[in-house]
C-alpha cells in the first residue's frame, strides 16, 4: 500500500509518502524526515490509538521515513496515514494502491478533522491518487474535487477497513450550477444570487442614492470603490450592505476560494465548498503578514482570503501607510508572492477593494454647520497616505455628503423600493452576464480588450478627451473611465457605450488626486 498524506504550505503544499520497516530491535518507533513536534507526537497518539481500536501494535523496531526527507512536516494532520501505513506493513502490505489519508487521531481512535483537506485532494488528484480516506467532517470539501474517491472515517478501524475495500469509496459530487448554494438562492437573469439577509437590504439607506448607484456599478463589473463623507453619513453602513448586491461564485472560482480556506483553517463546518466570495474588514492595527500573508508555512492573509471576493477598509486613512501601499501590486496583478527560508509560494488574490474614509482627521473639513479644527498640512499628510499611484487604481471615488433628516423621513418607503437588494440586482445580474460570456470582468480588461468593447465615436472621444485635460486623468484613468462605461452600458444592455453611459461614468470616476475631490459645502 502507498500511502500519502499532505503537507500544507502557501498556496500549492507538497504530498508526502509514508513508509514503514518493521525490523528486529528494542521495541521503538523512530519517525524521519524533518518532522516537527506535533508530528513526533503523533508516536504516542498513533500507539495508543492501534491498541485502543482493537488491534496488536508491532512488538518490532518500527522506522517511519517522511518523504521528501528535505521538506518540513508540520501540524497533526500525519496521524492517521503514519498508524495505517504501521498497520500495513504489519499485515504484509498486500495491495499496490496509492491513497491520500489525513486526520488527527484521539487516543481512542476516533478522528478529528484537520485544515487543508481540500487543497491536499486537489493536488493528490493532479499527482494521479484516485482514493482519499478522511475524517467524516473533512469529507464534504474532499468530494469538492472532480474524480476524487472518497472515504468518510470515523474512527481508525474503519480507515483500516477501507485500504482494502474500494467499492466503499464514494464518488465525488456530480457539478451542477447551484451546488453549494445556500438554502434560498435566487436565478436572476440566468445569474444565481444567494438570498438577501436580515441587515443586507440596500433600501433601509436612506439620501444615498448616488453611492448606492456607485455600489450596483462596484458589483456590476468587480470595480474598485472609495467612499469619503463626514462621520455618520452612511458611507460604512451602505459598504457593509454591499455583499448583498454580488451574485454566487461560479463553480471554478469557488474551487481557488475553497482551497484557500481550507488551508487557512476557516472552511466552516457546514460548508464544502464556498460559493459566496468572502467579505474581509480587517481592523485598523493590521501589519502587512496579517494584510498579505507570512509566518513559518506562508499562511494566507486578508487578500487572499477577499480571492474572488471583497475586502473592505473601513476608516482607510488609518491603516499603516505601508499597508496601503502594499495593496497596489495584487491589485495590478491579482496574485501575491510570499517567501520564507528559501521557499516562495504565489497566492491568488483577485479581491475587490472597497474603502471609507473622512474628509480629514476630525471628519469635519466641508460639513455644512460644522467646524474642522485641521491644520491645511495635517488634511494634505492625511490623504498622502493613499498616495496618487493606489488612488489611480480606485475606479469609482464617491463623495458622501450628511442627509437632513427631513430628506432621509421623505426618501423612505415607496419612493425607496427602486433601491432594494432586490431590484438592484436585475441589472447586476445582466452585467454578469454579459462579462461571463466575455470570459472577463470588466475591471480585469486588457488594453487590447478595451479597444476591442470599449469602442467610442467621434463625439464622445472628444468629450472623454476634454474631461482627461480637465481632470488630469492618468492613461489609467482613462482606462477606468472606460470600463465603467461598458458596466453602465451592460446594466442599461447597451451593445455599444452611448453618451449617456460614458457621462456617467466620468462622473463616478471623480478627480484625479485626492486634494483635488470636491468636498461637501465647498
Amino acid at each position: 500500500m502507498k500511502i500519502f498524506s499532505f503537507s500544507p504550505f502557501g498556496y500549492e503544499g507538497s504530498l508526502v509518502a509514508v513508509e514503514v520497516d518493521l525490523r528486529r530491535g528494542i521495541p521503538a518507533v523512530d519517525v524521519v524526515g524533518l518532522a516537527d513536534g506535533a508530528v513526533k507526537e503523533s508516536r504516542e497518539r498513533m500507539r495508543s490509538a492501534i491498541r485502543n481500536s482493537g488491534f496488536e501494535f508491532p512488538l518490532e523496531r518500527v522506522l517511519i521515513s517522511l518523504s521528501p526527507a528535505d521538506l518540513k512536516k508540520e501540524g497533526a494532520g500525519f496521524d492517521l496515514a503514519l498508524a495505517l501505513a504501521v498497520l500495513d506493513a504489519q499485515k504484509g502490505n498486500l495491495s499496490e494502491k496509492s491513497v491520500l489519508v489525513m486526520g488527527e487521531l484521539e487516543l481512542s481512535g476516533l478522528l478529528r478533522p484537520v485544515r487543508g483537506v481540500h487543497a491536499a485532494a486537489g493536488t493528490a488528484k493532479l499527482a494521479g491518487i484516485d482514493y482519499c480516506i478522511v475524517s467524516s467532517q473533512n469529507a464534504g470539501e474532499a468530494k469538492e474535487v472532480s474524480g476524487m474517491k472518497v472515504f468518510a472515517a470515523e474512527n481508525l478501524a474503519e480507515a483500516f477497513d477501507a485500504l482494502y475495500k474500494p467499492e466503499i469509496f464514494c464518488e465525488g459530487s456530480e457539478f451542477s450550477e447551484d451546488q453549494g448554494a445556500p438554502k434560498g438562492s435566487v436565478w436572476v437573469e440566468n445569474v444565481l444570487f444567494p438570498p438577501v439577509d436580515e441587515g443586507f437590504e440596500m433600501a433601509e439607506i436612506c439620501g444615498q442614492r448616488k453611492l448606492i448607484r456607485a455600489l450596483q456599478v462596484a458589483a456590476a463589473g468587480g470595480h474598485n470603490l472609495l467612499a469619503f463623507g463626514p462621520p455618520g453619513c452612511g458611507k460604512t453602513l451602505a459598504l457593509q450592505k454591499f455583499p448583498g448586491l454580488l451574485p454566487l461564485l461560479p463553480l471554478e472560482e469557488s474551487q481557488s476560494v475553497t482551497r484557500i480556506h481550507s488551508l487557512a483553517g476557516l472552511l466552516p463546518p457546514s460548508v464544502s465548498i464556498m460559493r459566496k466570495g468572502d467579505f474581509r474588514m480587517p481592523h485598523q492595527t493590521a501589519s502587512i503578514e496579517g494584510i498579505c500573508g507570512g509566518g513559518v508555512s506562508c499562511r494566507p492573509g486578508e487578500i487572499s482570503l477577499a480571492h474572488n471576493g471583497v475586502l473592505f477598509l473601513d476608516e482607510a486613512a488609518e491603516f499603516r501607510t505601508s499597508v496601503l501601499q502594499m495593496l497596489r501590486v495584487p491589485l495590478e496583478t491579482g496574485t501575491v508572492t510570499l517567501s520564507r527560508a528559501g521557499r516562495s509560494t504565489v497566492y491568488p488574490a483577485n479581491f475587490q477593494l472597497l474603502m471609507a474614509a473622512n474628509p480629514c482627521p476630525c471628519g469635519n473639513y466641508g460639513v455644512e454647520g460644522k467646524i474642522c479644527l485641521c491644520s491645511a498640512r495635517s488634511v494634505e499628510m492625511y490623504w498622502r497616505k493613499f498616495s496618487g499611484p493606489l488612488l489611480d487604481r480606485v475606479d469609482l471615488r464617491v463623495c458622501v455628503s450628511a442627509v437632513k433628516k427631513e430628506k432621509e423621513r421623505n426618501n423612505g418607503g415607496e419612493e425607496n423600493k427602486d433601491f432594494s437588494t432586490g431590484a438592484l440586482r436585475k441589472k447586476i445580474a445582466v452585467a454578469v452576464k454579459k462579462q461571463r460570456e466575455r470570459g472577463v470582468k470588466n475591471s480585469r480588461l486588457s488594453p487590447q480588450q478595451i479597444s476591442e468593447f470599449c469602442v467610442l465615436d467621434g463625439e464622445m472621444e472628444n468629450f472623454l478627451e476634454n474631461q482627461r485635460k480637465k481632470n488630469s486623468l492618468s492613461q489609467r484613468g482613462v482606462s477606468a473611465c472606460l470600463k465603467i462605461a461598458r458596466t453602465i452600458a451592460d446594466m442599461e444592455n447597451h451593445l455599444r457605450i452611448e453618451f449617456s453611459d460614458l457621462r456617467e461614468a466620468v462622473e463616478l470616476r471623480g478627480n484625479s488626486g485626492p486634494l483635488e475631490f470636491v468636498l461637501p459645502g465647498e
